[in-house]
């Protein structure tokens, strides 16, 4: 079915609505778009829509970053932006009838701009596609939902359950009752993933005060995966909204807690169909190559995979959060987590990533870090049992500064994203880390105003 005609259908069987929501996923995996009213919106879905390039290139406060090059000197022109097939949908939570559509950015001549996130990941698929491989991805994202009420000495607390205020100690991980508490938050949940259709599978309490993790079906499209994600994230915080909630995904909102992680499921398919991670008794080589990739890769990639100044304080020993490049079979303390317990099912787990990274830029450093090992036959080392972690494992990055040097001059990271985005990743991160480094934070004035 052709553009026009799936436009058309829509509106068609969807008289009511009013406007369309109309969005591109920035560096940092943040939607940033425009609303258009019904009478124009068929002109959007067929025709495109013009968006400044450099609403690519915006730090975390959604300010320009001019040493990204897309807008001060520039012009700042427009790029042609259009329709992500399949995500034309209804917006569920809104009181106001609205449709939403992704947008991919396109050069003049069709092919994909090089500042979209998507285009990054659509050109490590390409590769995988020259090989005749085609991953398949899952994601796990981890969220906490928190009181909308806040201020500078209360910023973040966890929302009223049913027996009244949690206390910041409880976990109850797993916890059914927990669940049912916002029984109403997550069926709208699941009512917005059936209307977007953003392939949600299971949905559980996790560790930390009012924190939970919805985890989305295997598909062997990992662009659509990465979409999947950015989805999810927006029903989520769009439905605890309507709920009088919020619902953060930051890495780390509360010290002393749980961490949220996006883990990431993958295997790789042949010509045939076959999952070429699974060996005659055990892993196959090509999938403990894929593992020595990943983790001779994974030093360089941590400004990919902890992407803010929070993100580090979730890398911490003993909660789940890896400090090291390494591996096992079947822990979760290792980086990476093989998995072996159906031979159909084989698959590799990647734990580093926080709930707070682009899904697009994640996926293609994981996904190229694999092919490297199995086209090189990189080894992965000695597995780990329970939390001991060789002498031979490499630390990974513990602060963002020395994460994001490694990965402005890492050639993996410019093998993997291109020399253009690498410099524009680099350049939106340490506008953000110069901005970090002039606040002074409470806990300094609690330690040092008086006293030193």
């Amino acid at each position: 079915m052709d553009n026009m005609t799936y436009a058309q259908d829509f509106l068609r069987e969807n008289p009511d609505i009013e406007v369309l929501e109309a969005f591109v996923i920035d560096v940092n995996g943040v939607p940033r778009g425009k609303w258009i009213p019904r009478e124009r919106a068929l002109d959007v879905l067929t025709k495109g829509m013009a968006i400044p390039r450099s609403v690519y290139a915006l730090d975390v406060w959604g300010r320009d970053v001019n040493t990204a090059g897309l807008a001060e000197g520039t012009g700042d022109p427009d790029g042609i932006c259009f329709p992500v097939p399949e995500t034309l949908s209804r917006v569920t939570w809104l009181n106001r009838p609205t449709a939403q559509v992704m947008l991919g950015m396109h050069n003049a001549d069709g092919s994909g701009f090089f500042a979209d996130p998507r285009q990054t990941l659509a050109e490590v698929l390409q590769r995988y596609k020259k090989a005749g491989l085609t991953p398949v991805v899952a994601t796990e994202l981890e969220f906490y939902l928190i009181d909308p009420v806040r201020s500078a000495l209360d910023p973040v607390r966890p929302p009223n359950s049913r027996e009244g205020r949690w206390h910041t100690g409880q976990t109850q991980v797993l916890s059914i009752s927990e669940l049912q508490d916002f029984e109403e938050v997550f069926h709208d949940i699941s009512i917005a993933c059936k209307a977007q259709k953003v392939a949600a599978d299971t949905t559980l309490r996790e560790n930390g005060p009012g924190q939970y993790e919805i985890n989305l079906n295997h598909v062997p499209d990992a662009l659509q995966a990465a979409d999947y994600a950015v989805l999810l994230k927006r029903i989520v915080k769009g439905v605890a909204r309507k709920h009088d909630l919020d619902a953060t995904f930051m890495a780390k909102p509360y010290g002393r807690q749980a961490g949220s992680g996006m883990h990431v499921h993958f295997s790789v398919l042949d010509e045939n169909g076959r999952n070429i991670y699974v060996g005659e008794d055990g892993p196959a080589d090509t999938l403990m190559h894929s593992v020595g990739g990943l983790l001779a890769n994974m030093g360089e990639s941590m400004a990919v995979f902890a992407p803010h100044a929070n993100s580090y304080r979730r890398l911490r020993p003993s909660e789940h959060a890896p400090t090291y490049a390494s591996w096992g079979f079947d822990n979760r303390s290792a980086a990476v987590r093989v998995i072996t317990a159906s031979k159909p099912a084989t698959r590799i787990e990647h734990r580093v990533a926080g709930s707070d990274t682009n899904p697009y830029l994640v996926l293609a450093m994981i996904l190229n870090a694999a092919l490297t090992g199995m086209k090189e036959k990189l080894q992965p080392g000695g597995a780990i049992t329970g939390d001991d972690h060789a002498i031979n494992h490499e630390p990974l990055p513990t602060n963002w500064d020395y994460a994001l040097q490694r990965f402005a001059k890492s050639s993996f990271a410019y093998a993997t994203l291109g020399q253009k985005y690498r410099a524009l990743y680099t350049a939106c991160k340490q506008q953000e880390l110069s901005e970090f480094s002039l606040r002074v934070t409470d806990v300094e004035y609690d330690a040092y105003i008086r006293i030193v």
